[in-house]
């Protein structure tokens, strides 16, 4: 496993955005792990965070592409502080996009924030986490709105690896069954799981026996 991979995973439990136990997910599911992306609040986490995401973005889909989208309104940092790291990563300088969830209607106006799009441009979408890709749903269509534009790619931050909510293929495949472009993560659950099993992270081990047992349970029952 990459080496920004297994910082990624630990970053994530020492920030305490991805904890285990036994939580009721917003689908009504009970699951054995939970991601906040909410927990991100300082300025340094928001830099580290930034350059995960680029590192990511640079081993999938490459430097070929002009902006980073965030969905309003947590892809509106992860996009603000991806396009920042990659400048400084790879020297790179992209622009980066969201949408309002109003349009303004004076000054700036219009439903984006941030760059405008437009014919030609070629876009990578960057969100938390998707678990059923209702999101992709409300901004693919503004996006081909603005123009002859390319999607090049989604990135979220963590594979949940389990059926959508509507169908027995994981979120991410029908995502790009549906739009066409490639859907991936920094991490899958199963590179976590893998790492962080019996292994301590400040000073604790997440991914105990039982853990590990309440996961494969969980996942012999919603995995994709």
């Amino acid at each position: 496993m990459e080496q920004y991979k297994q910082e990624f995973i630990e970053f994530m439990v020492e920030s305490d955005v991805l904890r285990f136990g036994d939580f009721t997910l917003k689908s009504g599911r009970r699951s054995p792990f939970f991601m906040n992306a909410g927990a991100y609040v300082t300025g340094r986490q928001l830099k580290r965070l930034g350059t995960f995401y680029a590192k990511a973005i640079h081993e999938n889909f490459g430097d070929d592409y002009d902006i980073l989208f965030g969905p309003a309104y947590k892809g509106i940092p992860l996009s603000v502080a991806t396009a920042i790291a990659y400048d400084e990563l790879y020297g790179k300088q992209v622009r980066y996009s969201s949408n309002r969830k109003e349009a303004k209607d004076h000054g700036d106006a219009g439903i984006l924030l941030g760059s405008g799009i437009g014919d030609g441009d070629r876009i990578v979408m960057i969100e938390d986490v998707t678990t059923s890709g209702k999101s992709i749903e409300e901004t693919y269509p503004i996006l081909k709105e603005c123009g002859d534009i390319s999607v090049v790619g989604l990135m979220v931050s963590l594979d949940r690896m389990e059926k959508g909510l509507d169908g027995e293929k994981k979120a991410l495949s029908q995502i790009t069954d549906k739009y066409g472009f490639r859907a991936m993560a920094i991490v899958t659950m199963e590179e976590v799981v893998e790492y962080l099993y019996n292994r301590p992270v400040c000073g604790r081990v997440v991914i105990d026996d039982d853990i590990k047992h309440a996961l494969d349970d969980y996942y012999n029952i919603y995995g994709a």
